[in-house]
Parts: C-alpha cells; structure tokens; sequence
C-alpha cells in the first residue's frame, strides 16, 4: 500500500502540534518519514530540446515499499500554459518528521523551501527566465541553451545571495531556514494546475529503477537529468553527491502505520511485496481516492474519425475543454478541502470531527469523479459517428 493513501491521518495529529509551522504548506502534503532526503547531487542540466519547455529540477522522493528515498531527475517540461511557471516540489520538517510538498504549475512561482536547486531556482523565485508576448525567455546565464535551436534568449548575471549548499530540506536539523515571503503566500491562493503527466511518468520511472535508490546510489544517482521526461537513455549521470551519504540508524521511513498497526512500525521491503522485477503489486487495483489531492488529472480522449476533417478537430476540441474543466473543478474541490483541514486542526477538532471530515471528503471526491465519468460518457456517445441510413 502507497503512503499516501494513509498519511493523511498522520497530518492530522502533526498539524495540531505544529500548526505554526505548517501554516504556509504547499497543495500537496501527504508523505511522511522520519528521517531527512540525501543532499541533492552535483549534475550539469542538459541541453533545452526546444522552445516553451521549462526546467523542472530534480529531487528526492519517497518509496514506501523499499522504505527508502529515490532521485527524480531533473528534466525539460512544456509549460500547461501560457505564462505559467513551475514551483518545485521541496521537504518540509515539522512535528517531528519530514513533510513531502508536491510541485505544481501557476503563474507566479511559490514557496519551495528556501531550498536552493540551482538552473535558477536558488531559494525563493525563478532567474532562468520569463514569459513575454506569449513566448517564454530563456536566461543563457543560468540555462544550458543553444542559441541555433532557439533564439528567445537574454543574458542577465543572478547574484546568488543564498548560502551554497545542496541542502535537500527545510527545518529540523541541519535544514534550510527559509519562510515564504508575501509575495509567495499570494502565489498559494493562484490558480495551480498538478504535475503534468509526463512529470508523473518521469517519477514512476525513477521509482521503478533501483539505481535511483539512495540506498544503492550513495547519493549519486545513475540518472540525475534527462532532457525530455522518460528518456532515461540519454540521461545525464550525476558527477557527485551532494554531501557523504549517511544511512540511518533504521531505514523505518514513513511514521504513519497502516490501519491496526501501531505509527512508526517500518514496513519492512519484503514484508510490502516479493523481490519481484515487474513489481506485481502495481496491478492491484488502487483503492479510491479519499481526497481530490489525490485524484489523476483528467487527459482529453481521443476521438474516433469520423472521414471528417473538420469535424474530427472539433470533436478534439470539446473534449480539450472538457478535461480542461474537469481538472479546473478538481482545484476547486482540492482547495476547498485543504481550507476545511485547516480550520479543523485551527479549532482542536476531536477524533470524531476529523473522522466526519474524512468521510465528507471522500464523499465529495468519490461524486465528482462519478460525475466527470458521466460528462466524458455523454460527451463520446454525441460524438460518435452517425449509422449510415438504413442499418
């Protein structure tokens, strides 16, 4: 079983003891371990592929089964729109434990831990470029860009006032101490659009590869950057790691235990599933989302031939925009939800509130997708080819 689907009541018990501290989380907390992600390596970004891709840094992830972090390259990604920019994902320590915060696209860059990963993203903002006249502007200073490919360049010198280290987390021993400024607690209530797909193929990929592991990397993964997400084939290796690696004591990992067993117990790599290089337990159907921060985004069908051009492309169409109001309305409900949280762990909700709040949610979450199954359903049978006359 995935972490996710059972952290959430682990968020609940470390809100209510560090409210302060969580007080400016990002849309995405749900995993929660016990001890910190290796420093971040030492690579060179690989070549921009072409114009409108932004760069999305690498960086440690959590695996439950092996109960160990892994590296996510760092990669090339178009832009979901025009004039967003990408927040990276970061490690946040509060209540005891460390806090996943998961990336998302807006259009003003928010907080991502003071965390410096570098090609730009030294702490708070983005310096590798900007958007202009609905074409995006690449800052060669800090960019590898070849200027045959591509001619929306400018060169501006970044002074880097951040203190250099490959610190891969904010707070707790050791971590960055960084607070998001004004400017990025307005960037939170912006409109966000989750990872792309190819951003979530980029990390099933790492997690799928054991040299990814920081168990079996040191630190140093195989893959550190890739210059589109999945191609791990031309991938750019990192040239070291960040700091010395440090195993834990007990590679415990997530402090949030599954149901009847006691918070902290590890789950042992054998225990979760066989040493299996197919990894078999990716076909177990998943249990439903229980928040609509949990939800997949919606994808725009694809659309039989009607022999029609014409009619083809305005089918595509209609079923753009209605994946793209479908992932609108997963925002909405997401951040409607956190906001509840929030008020939740404010007002010292007893067990039972928060167990009500739960179910409300995963009700919510379970209709929405149900009604969204219908409008994809509806939409297909009005465009399906019409029957020749007389059969």
């Amino acid at each position: 079983m995935r972490v996710a689907s059972y952290s959430r009541f682990l968020f609940f018990a470390l809100v209510l003891v560090a409210l302060s501290a969580a007080s400016y989380a990002q849309v995405g907390i749900g995993i929660s371990v016990n001890f910190a992600p290796p420093a971040l390596p030492v690579y060179e970004q690989p070549p921009c592929p072409a114009e409108g891709y932004i760069w999305t840094p690498g960086y440690w992830a959590w695996d439950a089964d092996d109960a160990d972090y892994y590296w996510v390259p760092g990669t090339w990604v178009l832009a979901p729109e025009v004039g967003f920019l990408w927040t990276p994902a970061w490690w946040g320590w509060s209540g005891g434990a460390y806090l996943f915060h998961a990336g998302w696209w807006g259009p003003h860059v928010g907080f991502y831990g003071g965390i410096s990963y570098g090609f730009g993203y030294f702490g708070h903002g983005y310096e590798g470029g900007r958007w202009d006249g609905g074409h995006f502007f690449y800052n060669r200073s800090v960019n590898n860009i070849n200027v045959t490919n591509i001619h929306n360049v400018y060169n501006t010198t970044v002074v880097n006032s951040t203190t250099v280290n490959r610190v891969a987390y904010n707070g707790g021993p050791g971590g960055i101490n960084e607070r998001p400024t004004s400017e990025e607690q307005q960037a939170e209530r912006d409109k966000h659009l989750p990872p792309a797909p190819v951003q979530r193929q980029q990390e099933q990929t790492a997690r799928t590869n054991p040299q990814q592991r920081a168990s079996v990397n040191q630190g140093r993964p195989a893959v550190a950057a890739t210059a589109k997400p999945g191609d791990f084939k031309a991938a750019v290796p990192a040239r070291e790691a960040g700091a010395p690696y440090h195993p834990p004591a007990e590679r415990g990992g997530a402090q949030a235990g599954r149901p009847g067993e006691p918070a902290g117990r590890p789950e042992s790599a054998s225990a979760a599933r066989p040493e299996n290089a197919a990894r078999p337990e990716n076909n177990v159907p998943r249990p439903p989302a229980a928040h609509a921060s949990e939800l997949q985004p919606h994808q725009p069908a694809a659309v039989a031939s009607t022999g029609t051009a014409k009619r083809d492309q305005k089918y595509q169409q209609q079923q753009a925009k209605l994946a793209q109001k479908q992932n609108q309305e997963h925002q909405k409900l997401q951040q409607r939800q956190e906001q509840e949280h929030q008020r939740v762990a404010q007002n010292n909700a007893n067990a039972a509130r928060t167990q009500q709040l739960e179910q409300k949610h995963q009700q919510q979450t379970a209709q929405l997708e149900q009604k969204h199954t219908q409008q994809q359903q509806h939409l297909q049978q009005k465009q399906q080819p019409a029957r020749p006359k007389g059969k």
